[in-house]
């Protein structure tokens, strides 16, 4: 997946999977996935996709700043 945001792109094929979360169960409408990323760029960011009721019904990434990143568990 890729979206510009702020004028960087951020693309899942051209970036380092750092950490990965899941909550929930497969099917379960409110569980979700969190891939964490480490752009070539230095910049981080998130793709989330889960359920219809969860925080992420869509997938979709968002930017972290690199201080919140290192401390993502």
């Amino acid at each position: 997946m890729q979206k510009i945001i702020c004028k960087k792109v951020y693309d899942t094929e051209t970036a380092t999977e750092i950490a990965r979360k899941v909550n929930g169960a497969f099917g379960d409408p409110t569980g979700y996935e969190e891939i964490l990323y480490q752009a070539p760029e230095g910049h981080y960011f998130i793709l989330g996709r889960g359920g219809e009721e969860s925080p992420y019904p869509a997938e979709t990434i968002v930017r972290i700043a690199k201080d919140k990143a290192q401390n993502w568990n």
